[in-house]
């Protein structure tokens, strides 16, 4: 049976992040992946995930500006360019947009809180109904490219890529843990770092985790959300486009430029938290609900003048959340727990990776908000 010092359970981009920072320190890493890194079936494949700063609360706010710094250390490394800069609006009534420029203010980070009408110059393909917050160093992360990157330096540091690898179970064993697939193939680990997304509330009953540490875990909930791509009306100026999040009362829609995804000829538009609830990734069927197609198709017509309200390409992905949508990064024993990511996790990857590495290896601590303490005596700052 081989052996190793940290087995990483999940190549997203929050295992595969921290399989880059346990390499990058010296230590022996197996990164185990149930297919392979960024696949379909996960919550990290494809081209687009929004990158903004904009959070009602510093504390978010101020990670992502942590978070910057390793995602340029890790384009330096790579020779790619991950975010690809597009700006961000953000408004609508239950947005609060005046709020979200007070933090942008306190921390120091360009913006502009713009009238309905000063936006709607600027911006004729979108339709506005209330202020409006622009940042302009927000942007577009390829999802993707950045799994694969940090894949690359883990591998170049001396980590082992094992794909096709689908944990069925973890177990304590003389000090250490045996990591069995579901093939019947094992290995076995000082330490085990968990980062498997939609996987793990099917998961976590076959773990060796104490019982008062996973009766203190929120209950985690899986979304199998739907994406479509519209077209841009002819005319319209694919680089003039913004990210978008729109929250008004009992709805809320984002947008982004679908990049690669969507062959560069459209804009990726979807309802936050409008799909159906799984009980793991093993149940997503892939299936969009003609009811949500037809509420985002409705949504175009009304608030996206720029774009044709007939979409061209559609898909599913998922969502793992906690109910205040904060991340959970916690260790038992010799296993660490990391994400949920709460559909708002990818622009933090580098930076939740290096907190797990840190965790995992008690060369330094994680924020209180993400421990399971805070989240089950309502202490965590909810996200939003």
């Amino acid at each position: 049976m081989d052996s190793i010092e940290y087995a990483v359970v999940g190549a997203g981009l929050s295992g595969a992040a921290t399989a880059w920072h346990l390499a990058a320190r010296g230590h022996g890493v197996a990164l185990l992946e149930r297919t392979t890194p960024a696949n379909d079936a996960g919550s990290s494949h494809g081209s687009a995930r929004i990158f903004r700063y904009a959070y009602p609360e510093e504390f978010y706010t101020g990670l992502v500006q942590e978070a910057k710094a390793s995602w340029d250390e890790l384009a330096r490394l790579s020779g790619k360019q991950l975010i690809t800069p597009t700006g961000a609006v953000d408004y609508g009534a239950i947005r609060q947009p005046k709020r979200l420029a007070a933090v942008l203010t306190s921390r120091g980070i360009d913006h502009e809180l713009l009238t309905p009408a000063e936006a709607g110059r600027r911006w004729p393909q979108i339709a506005f109904d209330t202020p409006v917050l622009w940042h302009p160093d927000a942007g577009v992360i390829d999802a993707h490219e950045s799994v694969a990157a940090m894949v690359d330096q883990a591998v170049i540091d001396g980590a082992a890529l094992h794909t096709n690898w689908a944990v069925a179970s973890i177990a304590g064993s003389a000090g250490a843990y045996v990591l069995t697939s579901e093939d019947g193939r094992t290995l076995r680990a000082a330490n085990v770092i968990v980062a498997a997304g939609g996987w793990l509330p099917r998961l976590l009953g076959s773990l060796a985790l104490p019982s008062s540490f996973l009766a203190g875990m929120p209950p985690i909930e899986v979304r199998q959300e739907q994406a479509y791509h519209f077209p841009y009306v002819d005319g319209t100026d694919p680089s003039t486009w913004p990210t978008f999040i729109h929250k008004r009362e009992g709805w809320q829609a984002y947008g982004l430029p679908g990049g690669r995804d969507a062959g560069f000829r459209g804009q990726k538009v979807a309802e936050y938290n409008g799909g159906k609830i799984l009980p793991s990734a093993a149940d997503q069927d892939g299936r969009i609900s003609a009811d949500n197609r037809r509420r985002v198709i409705d949504y175009v017509a009304q608030y996206l003048p720029g774009l044709v309200p007939e979409p061209y390409a559609e898909t599913t992905c998922l969502f793992t959340n906690t109910p205040t949508e904060d991340f959970i990064l916690d260790r038992a024993d010799g296993i660490t727990i990391l994400s949920p990511c709460s559909g708002h996790g990818a622009k933090f990857a580098p930076l939740i990776g290096k907190f797990a590495a840190d965790l995992a290896t008690g060369a330094g601590q994680v924020p209180d908000q993400f421990r399971l303490a805070a989240q089950a005596h309502g202490t965590a700052v909810a996200a939003h």
